[in-house]
């Protein structure tokens, strides 16, 4: 996630540049296509142009709204998720009454420190980064039973359950709070879910290809148009349109995919370790984790 709403002329040149040499190389061959053989056969008026490129600005609009409302609601649930975190993490260490033996708030205490395996195990699940930080939370025998399983958040929510149920048997919740908490891991897993749709639904391909061909097109089109009428200025004014089009565009397909590791994508990193202060802090554990460090001062990842 990007920390400044400004780009420097750098950065832009950094993002742009092999599709601005792309692009004038295109309009160049364009042009003198025009020149030396199409103007010979057919005059293309500049009225196609505009109605191409309100049809274009239709395309890329849709494409860049839904792509944004991946990247929103992917926000949203890790939003959603923090807030969550915090109440399970309260409602476990002050609600749940000690027993003689003290278990019940080992227990609890456990399952704070097992949630932020949870936290650490989703945000690897989704961005298939191979990261295993949230073994550092589990014990080894529950870190080789989850290894066995498909989906790692999920198995360490079974774990968590199978604890919630015990807290109940040793009486150290009533059952409002059992039925709260588990609420909980409810809407764990429901964040769980919805992550999940989120990565694995592909943005459908075929708007993707043909935004972008329509984009090569227009730009053609543009620089046979402007060609009879201010000459080599064509290629410039060519490559003057398709910037538009296509950095809008990329704009879009930046935020397509949420989750993943680049500056335009969800902070997951930063998010994890906020959850993973506010919860440790919560159990009196000092030393505290530092905040993630910002990459090149630039974005948070």
């Amino acid at each position: 996630m990007l920390l400044r709403d400004q780009l420097s002329l750098l950065q832009i040149f950094r993002m742009t540049w092999k599709l601005d040499i792309t692009m004038i190389i295109f309009c160049t061959l364009a042009y003198f296509t025009d020149i030396y053989w199409l103007r010979d056969h057919i005059s293309i008026p500049i009225s196609i142009t505009a109605v191409l490129g309100t049809a274009l600005a239709f395309f890329i609009g849709f494409n860049n709204n839904q792509a944004y409302d991946r990247w929103w609601e992917g926000r949203k649930i890790w939003g959603a998720l923090v807030n969550d975190s915090r109440t399970w993490a309260r409602n476990l260490i002050t609600f749940c009454e000690s027993d003689d033996h003290g278990q019940a708030t080992t227990l609890a205490r456990r399952m704070v420190f097992r949630h932020l395996a949870f936290v650490y195990a989703l945000k690897s699940a989704l961005r298939k980064d191979g990261d295993t930080y949230y073994e550092g939370y589990l014990s080894p025998e529950e870190t080789e039973s989850v290894s066995k399983s498909k989906n790692v958040p999920n198995a360490v929510l079974n774990l968590q359950a199978t604890d919630l149920r015990t807290l109940r048997d040793l009486q150290a919740v009533d059952g409002f709070l059992f039925r709260d908490i588990n609420s909980r891991l409810t809407a764990f897993t429901d964040q769980l879910g919805m992550c999940e749709r989120i990565r694995n639904t592909v943005f459908p391909p075929s708007y993707l290809f043909f935004t972008r061909v329509f984009i090569w097109f227009y730009v053609m089109m543009t620089t046979f148009s402007l060609s009879e009428n201010i000459g080599p200025w064509a290629i410039l004014f060519g490559w003057a349109v398709g910037f538009v089009f296509h950095v809008t565009h990329q704009n879009g397909l930046s935020i397509m995919d949420p989750f993943e590791t680049n500056p335009m994508s969800l902070p997951l990193n930063s998010i994890s370790r906020t959850i993973e202060i506010n919860m440790l802090e919560m159990l009196g554990h000092s030393p505290l984790p530092s905040p993630v460090e910002p990459v090149s001062k630039q974005y948070l990842l």
